[in-house]
Protein backbone atom coordinates (compact mmCIF):
# COMPACT_ATOMS: atom_id res chain seq x y z
CA UNK A 1 0.00 0.00 0.00
CA UNK A 2 1.61 3.24 -1.06
CA UNK A 3 2.10 6.12 1.57
CA UNK A 4 0.04 8.94 1.92
CA UNK A 5 2.60 11.04 0.48
CA UNK A 6 2.68 8.60 -2.18
CA UNK A 7 -0.85 8.36 -2.79
CA UNK A 8 -2.00 12.12 -3.26
CA UNK A 9 -2.34 12.09 -6.81
CA UNK A 10 -4.10 8.68 -6.39
CA UNK A 11 -6.75 10.29 -3.82
CA UNK A 12 -7.69 13.50 -5.87
CA UNK A 13 -8.09 10.88 -8.99
CA UNK A 14 -10.46 8.93 -6.82
CA UNK A 15 -11.97 11.98 -5.28
CA UNK A 16 -11.91 14.27 -7.76
CA UNK A 17 -15.86 15.36 -8.18
CA UNK A 18 -16.13 15.10 -4.27
CA UNK A 19 -13.13 17.78 -3.95
CA UNK A 20 -14.65 20.24 -6.37
CA UNK A 21 -18.20 20.18 -4.76
CA UNK A 22 -16.17 20.57 -1.27
CA UNK A 23 -14.19 23.55 -2.51
CA UNK A 24 -16.97 25.09 -3.70
CA UNK A 25 -16.66 28.62 -4.96
CA UNK A 26 -15.87 30.49 -2.04
CA UNK A 27 -13.19 32.72 -1.99
CA UNK A 28 -11.84 33.29 1.10
CA UNK A 29 -8.19 33.98 -0.53
CA UNK A 30 -9.57 36.61 -2.83
CA UNK A 31 -7.16 39.39 -1.28
CA UNK A 32 -4.22 37.61 -1.69
CA UNK A 33 -5.15 36.93 -5.33
CA UNK A 34 -6.05 40.50 -5.74
CA UNK A 35 -2.63 41.12 -4.46
CA UNK A 36 -0.97 39.02 -7.05
CA UNK A 37 -2.82 40.18 -9.78
CA UNK A 38 -1.12 43.75 -9.24
CA UNK A 39 1.71 42.25 -10.00
CA UNK A 40 0.47 40.36 -13.54
CA UNK A 41 0.40 42.93 -16.94
CA UNK A 42 -3.09 43.18 -18.38
CA UNK A 43 -3.93 40.08 -20.03
CA UNK A 44 -0.86 38.31 -18.95
CA UNK A 45 -0.63 35.01 -18.31
CA UNK A 46 -1.12 32.66 -15.37
CA UNK A 47 0.64 29.31 -14.56
CA UNK A 48 -1.48 27.88 -12.19
CA UNK A 49 -0.01 24.50 -10.84
CA UNK A 50 -2.11 21.74 -8.89
CA UNK A 51 -5.32 24.14 -10.52
CA UNK A 52 -7.82 21.08 -9.75
CA UNK A 53 -11.09 22.10 -11.39
CA UNK A 54 -10.63 25.62 -11.83
CA UNK A 55 -13.05 26.48 -9.79
CA UNK A 56 -12.94 29.36 -8.28
CA UNK A 57 -9.48 30.56 -8.33
CA UNK A 58 -8.54 30.12 -11.99
CA UNK A 59 -11.84 31.14 -12.82
CA UNK A 60 -11.21 34.22 -10.77
CA UNK A 61 -7.56 35.00 -12.73
CA UNK A 62 -9.59 34.72 -15.88
CA UNK A 63 -12.27 36.80 -14.90
CA UNK A 64 -9.96 39.33 -14.54
CA UNK A 65 -8.75 39.06 -17.90
CA UNK A 66 -5.57 37.31 -17.43
CA UNK A 67 -5.19 33.89 -20.00
CA UNK A 68 -4.76 30.77 -17.30
CA UNK A 69 -2.90 27.54 -18.39
CA UNK A 70 -3.63 25.26 -15.33
CA UNK A 71 -1.66 21.93 -14.71
CA UNK A 72 -2.91 19.22 -12.63
CA UNK A 73 -1.60 15.50 -11.85
CA UNK A 74 -5.14 14.01 -12.35
CA UNK A 75 -6.68 13.68 -15.77
CA UNK A 76 -10.08 13.72 -14.00
CA UNK A 77 -9.23 17.30 -12.35
CA UNK A 78 -8.17 18.39 -16.11
CA UNK A 79 -11.29 17.07 -17.36
CA UNK A 80 -13.12 19.24 -14.96
CA UNK A 81 -10.88 22.23 -15.83
CA UNK A 82 -12.07 22.26 -18.97
CA UNK A 83 -15.84 21.76 -18.60
CA UNK A 84 -15.66 24.98 -16.49
CA UNK A 85 -13.32 26.78 -18.19
CA UNK A 86 -13.37 26.04 -21.65
CA UNK A 87 -11.17 29.15 -23.16
CA UNK A 88 -8.24 28.30 -20.70
CA UNK A 89 -5.65 25.69 -21.94
CA UNK A 90 -5.76 22.80 -18.90
CA UNK A 91 -2.67 19.98 -18.58
CA UNK A 92 -1.89 16.73 -17.05
CA UNK A 93 1.09 16.76 -15.87
CA UNK A 94 3.54 16.11 -12.46
CA UNK A 95 4.93 19.81 -11.91
CA UNK A 96 8.08 18.00 -9.87
CA UNK A 97 8.57 17.24 -13.46
CA UNK A 98 7.48 20.07 -15.03
CA UNK A 99 8.96 21.65 -18.21
CA UNK A 100 6.54 23.44 -20.42
CA UNK A 101 9.36 25.53 -22.63
CA UNK A 102 8.12 29.07 -21.62
CA UNK A 103 7.68 31.59 -18.79
CA UNK A 104 4.56 33.17 -17.85
CA UNK A 105 3.63 36.36 -16.40
CA UNK A 106 2.31 35.02 -12.74
CA UNK A 107 2.58 31.75 -11.14
CA UNK A 108 0.73 30.33 -8.26
CA UNK A 109 0.47 26.87 -6.59
CA UNK A 110 -2.31 27.50 -4.16
CA UNK A 111 -2.86 24.67 -1.67
CA UNK A 112 -1.27 22.06 -3.97
CA UNK A 113 2.77 22.40 -3.32
CA UNK A 114 2.17 21.58 0.16
CA UNK A 115 1.04 18.25 -0.74
CA UNK A 116 4.65 17.69 -1.80
CA UNK A 117 7.40 15.72 0.46
CA UNK A 118 10.41 18.48 2.14
CA UNK A 119 12.51 16.62 -0.90
CA UNK A 120 10.31 17.56 -3.72
CA UNK A 121 9.42 20.99 -2.37
CA UNK A 122 13.04 22.04 -2.37
CA UNK A 123 13.33 20.41 -5.68
CA UNK A 124 10.16 22.88 -6.90
CA UNK A 125 12.19 26.65 -6.52
CA UNK A 126 13.92 26.18 -10.06
CA UNK A 127 11.25 24.95 -11.53
CA UNK A 128 9.20 27.90 -10.51
CA UNK A 129 11.84 29.99 -12.08
CA UNK A 130 12.27 28.41 -14.91
CA UNK A 131 8.82 28.96 -15.62
CA UNK A 132 8.61 32.81 -14.36
CA UNK A 133 9.36 36.04 -16.03
CA UNK A 134 11.72 38.69 -14.84
CA UNK A 135 8.97 40.43 -12.32
CA UNK A 136 7.19 37.99 -12.32
CA UNK A 137 5.08 37.24 -8.98
CA UNK A 138 4.82 33.64 -7.18
CA UNK A 139 2.16 32.45 -5.16
CA UNK A 140 1.91 29.47 -2.89
CA UNK A 141 0.85 28.24 0.42
CA UNK A 142 2.75 26.05 3.10
CA UNK A 143 2.10 24.93 6.81
CA UNK A 144 3.62 27.65 9.46
CA UNK A 145 6.62 25.28 10.01
CA UNK A 146 8.54 22.77 9.13
CA UNK A 147 6.56 19.11 9.43
CA UNK A 148 4.33 16.78 7.99
CA UNK A 149 0.06 16.37 8.95
CA UNK A 150 -1.93 13.99 7.69
CA UNK A 151 -5.11 15.23 7.26
CA UNK A 152 -8.33 13.30 5.94
CA UNK A 153 -10.72 13.74 2.51
CA UNK A 154 -13.57 11.10 1.95
CA UNK A 155 -12.18 8.58 4.68
CA UNK A 156 -8.41 8.18 3.23
CA UNK A 157 -5.07 9.52 4.33
CA UNK A 158 -4.44 13.70 3.38
CA UNK A 159 -1.39 14.64 3.29
CA UNK A 160 1.04 17.95 3.77
CA UNK A 161 4.30 19.06 4.63
CA UNK A 162 6.33 22.27 4.98
CA UNK A 163 9.60 23.35 5.39
CA UNK A 164 10.78 26.36 8.34
CA UNK A 165 9.85 29.41 6.93
CA UNK A 166 13.89 30.53 6.46
CA UNK A 167 14.34 27.50 4.48
CA UNK A 168 11.47 29.29 2.12
CA UNK A 169 13.68 32.60 2.15
CA UNK A 170 16.67 30.73 1.30
CA UNK A 171 15.13 28.50 -1.42
CA UNK A 172 13.55 31.35 -2.46
CA UNK A 173 16.42 33.57 -2.69
CA UNK A 174 18.57 30.62 -4.76
CA UNK A 175 16.46 31.12 -7.16
CA UNK A 176 16.56 34.70 -7.85
CA UNK A 177 12.57 35.40 -6.39
CA UNK A 178 12.19 38.64 -3.20
CA UNK A 179 9.78 37.73 -0.64
CA UNK A 180 7.04 40.60 -0.65
CA UNK A 181 4.68 39.74 1.72
CA UNK A 182 4.49 36.17 4.04
CA UNK A 183 1.52 35.83 6.71
CA UNK A 184 1.37 32.75 8.78
CA UNK A 185 -2.02 31.15 9.54
CA UNK A 186 -3.77 34.21 7.93
CA UNK A 187 -7.56 34.11 9.60
CA UNK A 188 -8.45 36.35 6.50
CA UNK A 189 -7.58 33.71 3.58
CA UNK A 190 -9.00 30.42 5.77
CA UNK A 191 -6.10 30.03 8.03
CA UNK A 192 -3.22 29.48 5.53
CA UNK A 193 0.13 30.04 5.32
CA UNK A 194 1.34 31.78 2.22
CA UNK A 195 3.91 33.49 0.72
CA UNK A 196 4.06 36.30 -2.18
CA UNK A 197 7.49 36.33 -4.20
CA UNK A 198 8.59 37.90 -6.71
CA UNK A 199 10.96 37.11 -9.92
CA UNK A 200 14.30 39.54 -9.77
Amino acid sequence: MPSAADDIIGLYRRHAAAWTRARGTRLPERGWLDRFLTLVPTAGTILDLGCGAGEPIARYLAANGRAVTGVDSAPEMIALFQHNLPEQRGLVGDMRTLRLDRAFDGLLAWDSFFHLCPDDQRTMFPIFAAHTRAGAPLLFTSGPDEGEAIGTFEGEPLYHASLSPADYTALLADSSFAVVAHVAEDLDAGGRTIWLARRR
